[in-house]
């Protein structure tokens, strides 16, 4: 049994003039949502045995911000996550060494819902609709897969156990009101 869970970074500042989208820090929000969604992360009892994650700097303050409610997470950088399809995704989950049981990817829109809808089967009524309808910032996915191999993982292979939105854990990081 393979454990993989998808954390999309926090909401990010776009009011922050940056020149390059890959350097985009998070707003006053993200780094709230982040620090929740680390805390509730602590709270579930969750670990993991791999941490892969986008470089970005949106990536890496929300991984120090769910570090503040969960701990350290040693993640390894890989530039391949940066706004990676889900195809990318998949290749990156399926070279982890079997020995891993549980693997935490951390990245991007739209690839990390993509996988979801890719790996998890589309029956009516059921988790995967909510991610269908918005996978938000600082959001986690859990999957689970009956495979002794991460290269065993295939479209269609997974269950989804989990899907928490930082309005899940905290109503005050809901959506903002237009």
């Amino acid at each position: 049994m393979k454990t993989l869970t998808l954390l999309r970074h926090a909401k990010s500042g776009w009011d922050d003039p940056v020149a390059r989208d890959f350097d985009r820090p998070l707003n006053p929000k993200g780094r709230r949502a982040a620090a929740a969604m680390g805390k509730h992360l602590r709270e579930l009892g969750l670990t993991f045995d791999r941490v892969i994650a986008s470089p970005a700097v949106r990536v890496r303050e929300t991984l120090d911000d769910v570090a503040t409610g969960f701990g350290p997470l040693s993640p390894e950088w890989d530039k391949r996550l940066y706004l990676a399809s889900a195809a990318s995704l998949l290749d990156v989950v399926r070279e982890t060494p079997a020995e891993a049981a549980s693997l935490l990817l951390v990245g991007h829109n739209p690839g990390l819902e993509d996988l979801v809808l890719m790996l998890v089967p589309d029956e009516r009524g059921g988790l995967r609709d909510t991610v269908e309808e918005k996978y938000p910032t600082a959001t986690l996915a859990e999957m689970t897969f009956a495979v002794d191999d991460w290269a065993d993982v295939a479209a269609g292979g997974a269950t989804l156990t989990r899907f928490v939105r930082p309005r899940d854990v905290d109503a005050t990081l809901g959506p903002d009101e237009g």
